[in-house]
């Protein structure tokens, strides 16, 4: 089976949050499934330096009245086409905004020339490969099935992936005519979102399927809390709609050979642990005679992620006796008010502004719990990279979070099956309550270790995914022919 993916970012060629770790595990996890994936991406600065070596799979001349190639390679393991278009992707900054962190004023234009570029792969574009199913990711690449519908090619069955549908891809009708659409594209059944143009609502129209990233975030998308506005199409095509977990790459994420560890260590030898503790409390500048936990954040500074609520309760979290050590950057309030609550409490808050790889490989290593306090989380990995280094996650209660962490409830504890904690309600009590049983529980060394070893057996790789992805795609496929 041949499968074309298109996707804004692949890890580790460009990467700005979980998704680039998605597009860059699922086509290794499904080639043990026989599937073959080759997935398309900008040719922005960062991807060129990595395709070192490539070849010429397409001309595109007059391309949105811009001249681009279609290029092929394999980096890391990875097929892929990069669609090389100077014009649109070679600028600094990242791949959405410009350095000064606004949204490129083209990106309407960009995103629909990456998905256009998919749908002429897709119809037979370049020579001896002709996909039996697309997989696009995310409204950078959702038009991708809306070009394949209004034209008149034969094309294979399409597959959506929804991410976080927060974010839509939403831009002014005057940008239709740049499209290359037909005018009946612009209505109901196609890209028209309430008089705009929707890049993401275009996607979940007319794709042949839609995923998302775990079962619970399928059911809360239905509703208007989490639906965003598209709650409605959204069950208008709930038979079409599929949740499937998100696994991570566990030869990337793994404790016995990571080497950004001071110390590797397995289910067996958790007291290695110690080492990257005392590593990570010398990084941060910590109290190493704090007898309490030590919680880490890991995670894009924004209101979604429940920053937010960390900046505000930092204080009383570090009362209740944990260290607190964090990870990330986003909103500069957040990050100022963050800088703020670690000047207060020193030794006992610390705080690293950006995003280190391999300082988060150590804090998962090291730091005894990780804290996922989200409003709204499609999957969330942080939480599965904990399960896999024995960094108890705490999390709330909410789409992939609530579907991959068991509760240390009394029955859960008792059956030996507790693997960390989760909380309802995101807010000041529930959160410094969930800290506190964090705090009962550690003060058994016995029973902590027994949940870091039950959280190290939970399976989170691909594999048990990349079947289901498998299933899928020989359904549509069928389903299309039939």
């Amino acid at each position: 089976m041949q499968v074309l993916a298109v996707a804004s970012e692949v890890f580790p060629l460009v990467k700005t949050g979980g998704l680039a770790d998605v597009t860059g595990a699922l086509p290794l996890a499904l080639a043990r499934h026989g599937i073959s994936v080759r997935t398309l991406l900008p040719g922005y600065p960062s991807v060129m330096s990595h395709l070192k070596k490539h070849k010429s799979a397409a001309r595109l001349d007059d391309f949105f009245g811009l001249s681009a190639r279609l290029l092929s390679g394999k980096v890391a393991g990875l097929d892929l086409f990069v669609l090389d278009c100077p014009a649109l992707f070679d600028r600094e900054g990242g791949p959405y905004s410009d350095i000064s962190g606004a949204d490129h004023s083209d990106n309407w234009l960009r995103f629909a020339a990456l998905s256009k570029a998919g749908a002429l792969i897709a119809s037979g574009l370049v020579a001896r490969f002709r996909p039996d199913i697309v997989h696009v990711h995310d409204w950078q690449a959702a038009m991708t099935p809306v070009y394949l519908r209004f034209s008149d090619d034969l094309s294979p069955p399409s597959l959506i992936t929804i991410h976080n549908i927060a974010f839509q891809g939403q831009f002014a009708p005057i940008h239709f005519a740049g499209l290359g659409l037909p005018e009946r594209a612009f209505a109901l059944d196609g890209i028209e979102y309430y008089g705009d143009i929707g890049f993401l609502k275009g996607g979940l129209a007319t794709a042949t399927a839609i995923t998302t990233v775990s079962p619970t975030y399928a059911q809360e998308i239905c509703g208007s809390e989490f639906g965003m506005g598209l709650e409605g199409l959204i069950n208008t095509r709930s038979d079409d709609l599929y949740g499937i977990t998100n696994g991570i790459d566990t030869v990337q994420w793994d404790p016995v050979n990571d080497p950004a560890l001071a110390a590797n260590y397995r289910s067996t030898t958790l007291k290695r642990r110690r080492t990257n503790r005392q590593a990570l409390i010398e990084r941060f500048g910590l109290d190493a005679s704090l007898p309490g936990p030590l919680l880490s954040v890991i995670s894009r500074l924004t209101w979604q992620k429940g920053m937010d609520l960390i900046a505000e309760t930092a204080d009383a979290i570090v009362a209740e006796g944990v260290s607190l050590i964090i990870l990330g950057a986003g909103d500069p309030e957040i990050e100022v008010r963050l800088a703020q609550a670690a000047a207060r409490n020193p030794g006992r808050i610390g705080f690293f502004k950006g995003y280190n790889e391999e300082l988060s490989h150590l804090m998962q290593g090291g730091a005894d719990a990780i804290l996922v306090p989200s409003r709204f989380e499609p999957c969330g990995l942080t939480q599965l990279y904990g399960l896999r280094y024995g960094c108890v996650p705490v999390v709330a209660r909410t789409g992939g979070l609530a579907d991959t962490v068991i509760d240390a409830n009394e029955a859960a504890l008792s059956a030996g099956v507790a693997t960390g904690f989760q909380f309802s309600a995101v807010n000041r009590a529930s959160l410094l309550h969930a800290t506190r049983r964090v705090c009962e529980a550690f003060r058994s060394p016995t029973s902590w270790a027994r949940m870091q070893r039950q959280g190290m057996k939970a399976d989170v790789s691909w594999e048990r995914s990349a079947a289901r992805y498998a299933h899928l795609y020989a359904k549509l496929i069928e389903k299309n022919g039939s």
